[in-house]
């Protein structure tokens, strides 16, 4: 199996994730998440790294980073590598710290940084860490919300710029976070297309054609032969109406087969049928199960997509 696709450029925004080898804890101390957090500010003096928020759990951390030099590589070698030996001196131990390469999805961030920022605050609520997202002091929730001084090297002005200026720009952002808390909701990391990119059908394309396409036949291949070609909502929908002479069949199966495979945005996606945002989850969610009830149903949806060339 192909190991996740790198795509590095200056200026690219990432969502980044590392969990522990054989999903131990990397994190048991204060000691250590306050180590870690040095290498975050050391990543930034040293390498330009630009942090928008993190949030350290247990076994596991996330982070929102921006690179203006384009060197992800090398600040992640920086950040792991540096934990992973103060890790291993510490506790008289050898070897590997993290499970296999960190995973990178550089992200379409005037779409996605915000949604991702309240993805990763609200980690340790969904996982019953705490009740409320302001209760965990490992992640940058505090600093968004103006309840501590955030370090020089964590940048909040980007995404509060989306919600305001001052101190109501912080007030905003926490009504936006608690929007969802106690609430079931899709993460939308799931919209990545090969576990590499993430945004709209225009970016994912923009980013295929500059730094994808004319790679060699090298590990990345499967990744690579993913984001290739993407078929258009239009190619989609007029293959789903193929599907059945009953209108509301076809549509459904329209809108499950624009999610799951054009990289398109749900507001693109919801635009394209009339319908909102998060009906395009919703409903194909809903036509997944009825797809996995009806097995004739799920034979002739997957015929679809060998259609598309997928």
């Amino acid at each position: 199996m192909g190991r996740p696709l790198r795509i590095e450029y200056s200026g690219a925004h990432y969502h980044v994730t590392s969990r522990g080898n054989e999903r131990k804890d990397v994190f048991k101390s204060q000691k250590d998440r306050e180590q870690f957090l040095s290498y975050l500010e050391s990543a930034a003096f040293r390498y330009g790294a630009v942090i928008h928020a993190y949030c350290l759990m247990s076994n596991h951390y996330h982070l929102l980073v921006e690179t203006p030099r384009g060197n992800l590589s090398q600040i992640m070698k920086h950040i792991n590598g540096a934990y992973t030996n103060y890790f291993n001196v510490k506790r008289k131990r050898c070897g590997h710290l993290f499970q296999g390469r960190y995973k990178a999805i550089v992200i379409d961030a005037d779409d996605y940084a915000k949604e991702l920022s309240r993805y990763i605050h609200l980690n340790p609520v969904r996982v019953g860490m705490v009740a409320r997202p302001e209760e965990y002091r490992w992640s940058s929730y505090l600093d968004y919300c103006g309840e501590r001084k955030s370090p020089e090297w964590l940048e909040t002005v980007f995404i509060l710029d989306y919600f305001g200026k001052g101190r109501n720009a912080g007030k905003s952002y926490r009504r936006f976070v608690e929007d969802l808390i106690d609430r079931d909701y899709e993460s939308p990391l799931n919209g990545a297309k090969a576990a590499t990119i993430l945004g709209g059908a225009e970016f994912v394309s923009a980013i295929t054609m500059r730094y994808v396409d004319g790679r060699g036949q090298d590990r990345d291949l499967s990744a690579i032969r993913k984001l290739s070609a993407r078929p258009t909502l239009d190619a989609i929908i007029t293959v789903a109406e193929t599907l059945a002479a009953n209108y509301r069949l076809s549509r459904k199966a329209g809108i499950y087969l624009c999610h799951k495979y054009s990289g398109a945005t749900l507001k693109e996606i919801g635009k394209q049928f009339g319908i909102k945002e998060s009906a395009v989850s919703q409903a194909s969610s809903r036509f997944e199960q009825e797809m996995e009830r009806d097995k004739e149903l799920g034979t002739r949806v997957r015929k679809m997509g060998t259609r598309l060339g997928l």
